[in-house]
């Protein structure tokens, strides 16, 4: 989700002032602005399958998840990104009273792109890892039924897999369980059969 800058180096202030006028969502670290890509249709229904799932199931809860349009703040490093799923649980901490930029994730969700996977599992994953409240992030595959988990245990990060739409995905941080049916419905896969064509119907039918 990067392109090049439009200037060497702003302040936080200067891009937190920016950004809340933009049109376009754009990241920031080390003084500089980098503009996010958009995303496909397939990287659309998942995310927002994603946010849905867990928005229902920590009903009641007390944890809050957003989706997309949340900011999160690293502030070890100073990376200020908009993940793709996040689930927050109280307190929640905001760097402001604009209560637009989060400090404070539990778990985290990415949806790769091939334009994005390497930074999602490279550079933004050791970002991430920087935030201490961080207990899961998880990478779900756009082209295939397939998430993984990183599940912090003290300075380790564990992963496991899930794949096929038949497994469950659980985020034992936030004490809930996802089907990846759920995760992947409306979405077209490699290898699922094209919808039909619609038949025309004969003049002067009715419905």
């Amino acid at each position: 989700m990067t392109a090049e800058s439009t200037r060497v180096t702003y302040t936080p202030a200067e891009y937190l002032k920016l950004e809340r006028a933009a049109e376009t969502k754009s990241e920031y670290l080390n003084g500089q602005i980098v503009g996010m890509t958009g995303a496909s249709r397939a990287h659309n229904y998942i995310t927002l399958n994603v946010g849905a799932e867990l928005r229902e199931k920590l009903r009641g809860s007390g944890c809050r998840t957003f989706v997309s349009d949340m900011r999160v703040r690293v502030r070890r490093t100073g990376l200020y990104t908009y993940p793709d799923v996040i689930v927050a649980c109280p307190p929640l901490y905001f760097e402001d009273a604009e209560v637009d930029t989060l400090l404070n994730p539990v778990v985290i969700a990415e949806v790769l792109s091939p334009s994005t996977e390497a930074y999602d599992r490279g550079k933004k994953f050791a970002q991430y890892r920087q935030v201490d409240s961080l207990q899961e992030y998880v990478l779900v595959a756009q082209d295939e039924a397939r998430v993984e988990r990183f599940v912090r245990q003290g300075k380790l990060w564990v992963l496991s897999e899930v794949t096929g739409l038949d497994a469950v995905l659980s985020l034992e941080a936030i004490n809930c369980t996802v089907r990846l049916a759920d995760i992947y419905e409306g979405v077209e896969l490699p290898g699922d059969e094209p919808p039909a064509a619609p038949v025309d119907e004969a003049p002067g039918a009715t419905t």
